[in-house]
């Protein structure tokens, strides 16, 4: 798992490459959460389109970032998704609090 981020204006940019499941759960929450304690930024898209798999250990490390970035009235969106993680965004309801853009 490849976990890099970038600042562009007031948006925070993560992008995720490879397998998001048990085994590499830690690490990309403890890089999420390393990039999330940036300062300046108001939102954050989370780019997929490289994300090849995630199982429920991964809905989980998804749903614990957007807690943490709610409570500072925060915004995470969905970007580029490939076909079988729309799947799992769709079947689980993420998109409810974590809206897709294009």
């Amino acid at each position: 798992m490849q976990v890099s981020s970038n600042l562009r204006g007031n948006t925070l940019y993560i992008k995720l490459v490879g397998e998001l499941d048990e085994y590499t759960a830690g690490y990309t929450r403890h890089q999420m959460d390393r990039a999330f304690d940036s300062m300046g930024y108001k939102q954050i898209v989370l780019d997929l389109s490289e994300l090849k798999f995630m199982d429920s250990t991964g809905i989980g490390v998804l749903i614990g970032r957007y807690k943490r970035v709610k409570q500072e009235n925060k915004q995470i969106y969905i970007s580029n998704p490939n076909t079988q993680i729309e799947k799992i965004f769709v079947m689980s309801g993420l998109y409810e609090i974590m809206p897709k853009i294009s």
